[in-house]
């Protein structure tokens, strides 16, 4: 009987998930057609099955070499913001310090500009260092992040503090405690940031497309933008190309999704 109440919430997760899923059902269809089945009106459901389309997006683009900036710039920002956040974290957190919450507070605001309006100041500072066409000027201004300093402060704020307690009565330092203690118990909270990081380093496109100009030196979101012309655009081989970019993000989703929705879970527990 209550698995019968059930059904409306089931009918509507079913059409949320069908319409979520359909726009990557018909990029995966049109990823195999022609450009003429890909334009056709009545819109062509079974394609030819042109899987040259694929072959094509890695002759026509550097997209070996946008895929290893991709990775490496995807790699140092998550493993920077995970090192980085989760010591601001542990500090804002269990730490007391003179200003700690004021300093917390303007951390915070940094949460409620657009992200946009930093664009102009952080091109200047690379420019500046010359790290314009260079992968440090991918991976340098994502180091770090607001939003993952505050995720992680409300992990280690529900973390037992007897803990902590029993490491530093034994005599370890601060940093000791953070590192061999805190920072172990932490680990649901930095994987689930770790995915999200990834998904927002692998997905990036403003700050790629404005930084780095040679397509040698770009990221796959920003080489793949180049596929779309001013007048024509070969819509089949673009498709292809950003399913072949998107298919590693999926894997990963896909293994660490429990993980990711526990650690998510428990940053808001109490």
């Amino acid at each position: 009987m209550r698995n019968g109440r059930l059904w409306p919430v089931h009918l509507t997760l079913g059409i949320g998930a069908a319409a979520m899923v359909a726009p990557f059902f018909w990029q995966v269809l049109t990823s195999l057609k022609t450009f003429t089945e890909s334009t056709r009106t009545p819109p062509t459901w079974i394609p030819s099955w042109q899987w040259s389309n694929f072959t094509k997006v890695i002759e026509d683009t550097p997209f070996l070499q946008q895929f290893v900036n991709t990775v490496v710039m995807t790699t140092g920002r998550t493993l920077a913001q995970l090192l980085f956040c989760s010591m601001a974290a542990y500090a804002f957190a269990r730490l007391r310090f003179p200003g700690r919450d004021a300093i917390f507070i303007v951390l915070l605001s940094v949460l409620m500009v657009p992200s946009q309006l930093f664009l102009i100041p952080q091109y200047q500072i690379v420019q500046e260092l010359g790290w314009l066409n260079s992968l440090p000027g991918l991976i340098v201004p994502g180091m770090f992040s607001a939003f993952g300093t505050f995720m992680l402060r409300q992990f280690f704020l529900n973390l037992p503090g007897e803990i902590e307690e029993a490491a530093r009565i034994d005599g370890a330092s601060p940093f000791r405690v953070f590192w061999s203690v805190m920072l172990p118990l932490a680990r649901p909270g930095l994987l689930a940031l770790g995915v999200l990081t990834v998904l927002w380093s692998w997905n990036d496109l403003m700050w790629p497309l404005i930084v780095n100009t040679d397509p040698e030196r770009m990221t796959l979101s920003a080489g793949l933008s180049a596929l779309q012309g001013e007048h024509f655009t070969e819509y089949p081989v673009l498709m292809a190309g950003s399913l072949l970019a998107s298919a590693p993000i999926i894997v990963i989703f896909v293994v660490l999704q429990r993980q990711l929705i526990q650690g998510i879970a428990f940053t808001g527990s109490k």
